[in-house]
Parts: C-alpha cells; structure tokens; sequence
C-alpha cells in the first residue's frame, strides 16, 4: 500500500510539474469571462466564395477557463462542393446539461477561436476525395453513440467524437495531440483503430491503454493523460504540454 501511495505521489507531482511548465510556455490564458472572450476567425480556412471544392477541416484549441490548462476542445468542419459556407460539427457540455444533444451544427467560422484561444488545424481534406467521404462523416455524426452525454474527464467528451469520426474517414489520417483528453474514450469494446486509421489502440474506459500507429505513433494512456513518442514527427508527446518537438528547428505546438 505505502509502495502504491508513493507512485501515486510521485505521478501526481510529475504532472503538476508539466501543467506548471505549460502555464510558463504560455499556451493558455483563463482570465477572460466567455461572455467577452474572442470567438473570431484567425484566417487558416479558405473563403468558401473562392475554394469551390469539397473541404473537410478539424481543428483543435485550449478549452475554456481552467480545463484549457489541461486539454483542448475539437471540432470539425465541412463544406460540400459549390457550398457557400462551412457547417461547424462539434461537441459542448452545457447543451446535454440543459436537455439538448452533446452534437450540435452551426455556420461557426472552422477557425474561429475558441473563447480566446487560437485554433490549430489538424486535417485538411479536399476534392473529390473530400466529397466522396462527407456521407459516410454525416452519417458517423448521425450515429455518435454519445448523443445524450458528455464527461469532461475521462469522455466522453468533443475528442471523443472527432476521434470517432477520424475512424470512420481514415483518409484524414488524425493525429489528434496528446492534449486532446477523451480521444481514447472508445464507443464499444476494449479495441479500435486509432483515430488516424493507420493502426490499433486497447482502452479501458478511457482511463488506461496503449495505441501503436503509423500517424500517431506510440502512446500510453495513464488515467486518460496521454504520454507517447512520434517516430513520424521526432516529438515527445506529453500530458498539459502537449507535443514538445525533438528538433529544435520546430516550434512546440498543443
């Protein structure tokens, strides 16, 4: 028991160590009230009235308030061929707790901010290939088993259902970051595909599990917080800090 209690200790010191570097990288701000914090564009999406072809997009940034310290919220958006504008599918707490669905869809600008933080794209998918895809995302989005709940920690939560849907269109190739808390939150069973497609993850509730990918790399689950190693990108992949790149040439990005 004191060996357990000891681990626990030193587990918890180490990751409050990492969320204090995060907060020295400066990666996240929780001083603003979500009434006034900025929602705007940032300008990575294309101008619907110029790109005519079919657009998937997702994007990842800091969540509101103090869970921003922690992990980042996700979404996703589609434009169909000839469409003039984007619809923004996503997944937010507050509207289960009022009686509404997890999923909700609007014309919310792909890289609008999320209540003050700066989005990151994390798949850009276009064309015919993009088009071909959007039924069988329309239809996952449908069909999201966890319409009717939402659990910040461990899930299910917004990563959780862009890890789903990054499953069913594994053209995407999603390598959600490690900041994404809930991506390993399965819809049934213990095993599935990576959120990327191109390999395999075991998760137990979300809590504890391990995944090997090609886009993803290796990475272990440890009480939903995500440790790992991208060969493909030569990054380590951290809990707080998110992706701390091995080449000092590259910026550390969430």
């Amino acid at each position: 028991m004191r060996r357990i209690v000891i681990i626990s200790a030193v587990f918890l010191l180490f990751n409050l160590g990492l969320g204090l570097t995060a907060f020295v990288f400066g990666s996240h701000s929780s001083a603003a009230h979500w009434s006034t914090a900025n929602r705007d564009p940032v300008g990575i999406a294309p101008d619907p009235s110029i790109e005519k072809q079919a657009i998937i997009q997702v994007y990842a940034a800091r969540a509101f308030s103090w869970r921003g310290y922690f992990g980042v919220h996700s979404w996703i958006s589609i434009k169909e061929a000839d469409a003039p504008h984007f619809t923004t599918y996503e997944v937010t707490g507050w509207r289960v707790r009022y009686g509404g669905n997890a999923v909700s869809a609007s014309r919310r600008a792909p890289d609008s901010r999320w209540f003050g933080s700066d989005p990151q794209l994390l798949a850009d998918f276009r064309g015919d290939s993009a088009h071909a895809a959007i039924p069988r995302l329309l239809n996952a989005i449908q069909e999201y088993q966890y319409n009717n709940k939402y659990t910040v920690w461990p899930g299910p939560n917004s990563n959780t259902f862009i890890a789903h849907l990054g499953r069913i269109v594994p053209e995407l190739k999603l390598d959600l970051p490690p900041t994404a808390i809930g991506k390993d939150y399965l819809q049934t069973g213990l095993w599935a595909k990576a959120p990327s497609g191109t390999g395999y993850q075991f998760s137990v509730s979300g809590l504890a599990g391990v995944l090997v990918a090609v886009e993803e790399g290796i990475e272990l689950n440890l009480l939903g917080l995500t440790y790992g190693l991208d060969i493909k990108d030569v990054s380590l992949k951290l809990p707080m800090i998110g992706r701390l790149d091995l080449l000092p040439s590259r910026v550390p990005a969430t």
